[in-house]
Protein backbone atom coordinates (compact mmCIF):
# COMPACT_ATOMS: atom_id res chain seq x y z
CA UNK A 1 0.00 0.00 0.00
CA UNK A 2 1.63 3.54 -1.20
CA UNK A 3 0.10 5.35 1.92
CA UNK A 4 1.50 8.48 0.76
CA UNK A 5 -0.51 8.25 -3.00
CA UNK A 6 -3.68 7.53 -0.64
CA UNK A 7 -3.35 10.55 1.34
CA UNK A 8 -2.58 12.57 -1.90
CA UNK A 9 -5.86 10.75 -3.41
CA UNK A 10 -8.25 11.75 -0.43
CA UNK A 11 -6.26 15.25 -0.50
CA UNK A 12 -7.90 15.69 3.00
CA UNK A 13 -6.53 14.35 6.36
CA UNK A 14 -9.42 15.06 9.12
CA UNK A 15 -6.98 16.58 12.22
CA UNK A 16 -9.18 14.35 14.68
CA UNK A 17 -9.28 14.78 18.76
CA UNK A 18 -10.89 12.44 20.62
CA UNK A 19 -11.86 12.62 24.30
CA UNK A 20 -14.01 9.36 24.23
CA UNK A 21 -12.90 5.83 22.36
CA UNK A 22 -16.43 5.03 21.99
CA UNK A 23 -17.07 7.57 19.45
CA UNK A 24 -13.49 7.17 17.23
CA UNK A 25 -15.33 4.42 14.89
CA UNK A 26 -18.78 6.37 14.20
CA UNK A 27 -16.45 9.43 13.44
CA UNK A 28 -14.25 7.42 11.02
CA UNK A 29 -17.69 5.49 9.71
CA UNK A 30 -18.76 9.22 9.33
CA UNK A 31 -15.88 10.82 7.58
CA UNK A 32 -15.66 7.45 5.10
CA UNK A 33 -19.21 8.44 4.09
CA UNK A 34 -18.61 12.32 2.79
CA UNK A 35 -16.04 10.63 0.76
CA UNK A 36 -13.04 11.07 3.29
CA UNK A 37 -11.20 7.51 3.63
CA UNK A 38 -7.59 8.50 5.72
CA UNK A 39 -7.93 10.43 9.21
CA UNK A 40 -4.80 11.29 11.94
CA UNK A 41 -6.34 10.87 15.65
CA UNK A 42 -3.95 12.60 17.57
CA UNK A 43 -2.47 11.81 20.68
CA UNK A 44 -3.27 14.95 22.56
CA UNK A 45 -5.84 12.72 24.89
CA UNK A 46 -6.25 9.83 26.29
CA UNK A 47 -8.62 8.42 24.26
CA UNK A 48 -6.12 8.61 21.43
CA UNK A 49 -3.82 5.39 21.34
CA UNK A 50 -7.21 3.07 22.14
CA UNK A 51 -9.10 5.21 19.47
CA UNK A 52 -6.54 4.69 16.95
CA UNK A 53 -6.73 0.73 17.73
CA UNK A 54 -10.35 0.22 17.21
CA UNK A 55 -10.52 2.51 14.17
CA UNK A 56 -7.81 0.15 12.56
CA UNK A 57 -9.38 -3.08 13.48
CA UNK A 58 -13.19 -2.05 13.40
CA UNK A 59 -13.38 0.29 10.28
CA UNK A 60 -10.12 -1.23 7.77
CA UNK A 61 -11.70 0.84 4.97
CA UNK A 62 -10.52 4.05 6.34
CA UNK A 63 -6.26 4.82 6.25
CA UNK A 64 -6.05 5.40 10.45
CA UNK A 65 -2.46 7.31 11.22
CA UNK A 66 -1.48 8.97 14.33
CA UNK A 67 -1.10 12.31 14.83
CA UNK A 68 0.98 14.83 17.34
CA UNK A 69 3.42 12.03 17.83
CA UNK A 70 6.82 13.54 19.32
CA UNK A 71 8.52 10.64 20.70
CA UNK A 72 10.05 7.33 19.24
CA UNK A 73 8.21 5.85 22.46
CA UNK A 74 4.84 7.14 21.29
CA UNK A 75 5.90 6.28 17.25
CA UNK A 76 6.01 2.76 18.21
CA UNK A 77 3.00 2.24 20.70
CA UNK A 78 0.94 3.78 17.64
CA UNK A 79 2.54 1.41 15.27
CA UNK A 80 1.45 -1.35 17.18
CA UNK A 81 -2.67 -0.38 17.62
CA UNK A 82 -2.35 -0.16 13.88
CA UNK A 83 -1.64 3.37 12.97
CA UNK A 84 -0.46 3.28 9.08
CA UNK A 85 1.31 6.87 9.02
CA UNK A 86 2.93 8.99 11.57
CA UNK A 87 2.31 12.79 11.81
CA UNK A 88 4.23 14.92 13.90
CA UNK A 89 4.33 18.56 14.62
CA UNK A 90 7.76 19.15 14.55
CA UNK A 91 10.93 17.26 13.66
CA UNK A 92 12.56 14.69 15.44
CA UNK A 93 15.00 12.94 13.35
CA UNK A 94 15.04 9.69 15.80
CA UNK A 95 12.07 9.74 15.10
CA UNK A 96 11.74 9.49 11.57
CA UNK A 97 14.86 7.64 10.93
CA UNK A 98 13.53 4.44 12.87
CA UNK A 99 10.62 5.06 10.80
CA UNK A 100 12.07 5.31 7.31
CA UNK A 101 14.02 2.29 9.02
CA UNK A 102 10.75 0.30 9.70
CA UNK A 103 9.09 1.44 6.16
CA UNK A 104 6.37 3.46 8.32
CA UNK A 105 5.29 6.42 6.16
CA UNK A 106 5.99 9.38 8.52
CA UNK A 107 5.30 13.22 7.70
CA UNK A 108 7.37 15.79 10.51
CA UNK A 109 6.58 19.11 10.93
CA UNK A 110 9.33 21.16 8.65
CA UNK A 111 8.98 25.08 7.94
CA UNK A 112 12.61 26.02 7.70
CA UNK A 113 15.06 25.54 4.68
CA UNK A 114 17.10 23.15 7.61
CA UNK A 115 14.34 21.33 8.68
CA UNK A 116 13.52 20.22 5.31
CA UNK A 117 16.78 19.65 3.97
CA UNK A 118 17.16 16.79 7.62
CA UNK A 119 14.00 16.00 6.49
CA UNK A 120 15.16 15.14 2.38
CA UNK A 121 18.94 13.65 4.04
CA UNK A 122 16.33 10.76 5.69
CA UNK A 123 14.74 10.39 2.20
CA UNK A 124 11.82 12.00 2.80
CA UNK A 125 9.68 13.94 -0.32
CA UNK A 126 6.48 14.89 2.04
CA UNK A 127 6.31 16.86 5.11
CA UNK A 128 4.13 18.66 7.04
CA UNK A 129 3.82 22.49 7.33
CA UNK A 130 2.42 23.86 10.50
CA UNK A 131 1.16 26.02 11.90
CA UNK A 132 0.46 27.35 8.38
CA UNK A 133 -1.41 30.35 9.01
CA UNK A 134 1.73 31.32 11.20
CA UNK A 135 4.69 30.64 9.08
CA UNK A 136 3.09 32.26 5.91
CA UNK A 137 0.71 29.69 4.38
CA UNK A 138 1.23 29.88 0.65
CA UNK A 139 3.03 31.98 0.33
CA UNK A 140 6.02 30.53 2.24
CA UNK A 141 5.36 27.35 0.77
CA UNK A 142 5.62 28.87 -2.65
CA UNK A 143 9.18 30.34 -2.12
CA UNK A 144 10.46 27.41 -0.04
CA UNK A 145 9.53 24.94 -3.43
CA UNK A 146 11.98 27.17 -5.43
CA UNK A 147 15.07 25.34 -3.89
CA UNK A 148 12.76 22.68 -2.65
CA UNK A 149 11.05 21.25 -5.77
CA UNK A 150 10.83 18.08 -5.03
CA UNK A 151 9.49 18.60 -1.91
CA UNK A 152 5.65 18.28 -1.46
CA UNK A 153 3.71 19.71 2.07
CA UNK A 154 0.79 18.59 3.90
CA UNK A 155 -0.18 22.52 5.70
CA UNK A 156 -2.43 22.20 8.67
CA UNK A 157 -3.46 24.83 10.52
CA UNK A 158 -5.83 27.80 9.58
CA UNK A 159 -7.40 25.78 6.66
CA UNK A 160 -11.01 25.52 6.35
CA UNK A 161 -13.77 25.40 3.74
CA UNK A 162 -13.44 29.04 2.87
CA UNK A 163 -9.75 28.80 1.86
CA UNK A 164 -9.30 25.14 0.57
CA UNK A 165 -9.74 25.59 -2.94
CA UNK A 166 -6.43 28.29 -2.71
CA UNK A 167 -4.59 25.61 -1.39
CA UNK A 168 -6.05 22.40 -3.32
CA UNK A 169 -4.76 24.47 -6.79
CA UNK A 170 -0.92 24.46 -5.08
CA UNK A 171 0.87 22.36 -6.71
CA UNK A 172 3.52 22.22 -4.34
CA UNK A 173 0.85 20.80 -1.81
CA UNK A 174 0.39 16.65 -1.29
CA UNK A 175 -2.77 17.63 0.67
CA UNK A 176 -4.28 19.60 3.36
CA UNK A 177 -4.74 18.79 7.26
CA UNK A 178 -7.94 20.55 9.25
CA UNK A 179 -10.04 19.99 11.82
CA UNK A 180 -13.18 22.04 10.98
CA UNK A 181 -15.06 18.99 9.31
CA UNK A 182 -14.64 16.61 12.30
CA UNK A 183 -14.51 18.96 15.39
CA UNK A 184 -14.24 17.51 19.02
CA UNK A 185 -17.23 19.73 19.91
CA UNK A 186 -19.88 17.82 16.81
CA UNK A 187 -17.90 13.72 17.68
CA UNK A 188 -18.73 14.94 21.12
CA UNK A 189 -22.66 16.00 20.60
CA UNK A 190 -23.01 13.24 17.77
CA UNK A 191 -23.63 15.22 15.27
CA UNK A 192 -22.26 12.38 12.43
CA UNK A 193 -24.35 13.59 9.73
CA UNK A 194 -23.42 16.95 10.20
CA UNK A 195 -19.78 15.34 9.82
CA UNK A 196 -20.24 13.34 6.50
CA UNK A 197 -22.18 16.61 5.30
CA UNK A 198 -18.88 18.62 5.55
CA UNK A 199 -16.60 16.00 4.78
CA UNK A 200 -18.48 15.49 1.64
CA UNK A 201 -18.60 19.58 1.43
CA UNK A 202 -14.62 19.51 1.43
CA UNK A 203 -13.97 16.59 -0.60
CA UNK A 204 -15.97 18.69 -3.07
CA UNK A 205 -14.29 21.84 -2.59
CA UNK A 206 -10.64 19.56 -3.06
CA UNK A 207 -11.52 17.34 -6.33
CA UNK A 208 -12.92 20.77 -7.79
CA UNK A 209 -9.49 22.65 -7.01
CA UNK A 210 -7.36 20.05 -8.40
Amino acid sequence: MDILKRLSDCGIVPVVVMDKVENAVPAAKALLSGGIDVMEITLRTKAGLESIRQVAANCPEVLVGAGTVVTLEQCKEVVDAGAKFIVAPGFNKEMVAWCVENNVSVTPGCVTPTEITEAILLGLKVVKFFPANVYGGLPAMTALAGPFGDVKFIPTGGISDKNLAEYAAAPFVHAVGGSWMCTKEDIAAGNFDKITQLASVATGIWKAGR
